[in-house]
């Protein structure tokens, strides 16, 4: 099945991949690795970006 694309352009920061985890090397009291979760602060943590406004040629 295909998947659907948005025509929005991809974060040039995070290349799409708007969300990490990062193993901070602890672990919880069953065993399990304490996570460290961090989302790209340029899109947000939707992995993609908004074009910009063209901009008005003003003057002469």
């Amino acid at each position: 099945m295909p998947q659907h694309d948005s025509n929005l352009p991809v974060c040039r920061d995070c290349g799409g991949f708007p969300v990490v985890s990062i193993a901070i090397g602890a672990r919880h009291r069953d065993g399990s690795r304490a996570l460290l979760r961090v989302v790209c602060r340029a899109c947000d943590g939707t992995g993609h970006t908004v074009p910009a406004a063209d901009f008005a040629r003003a003057g002469k």
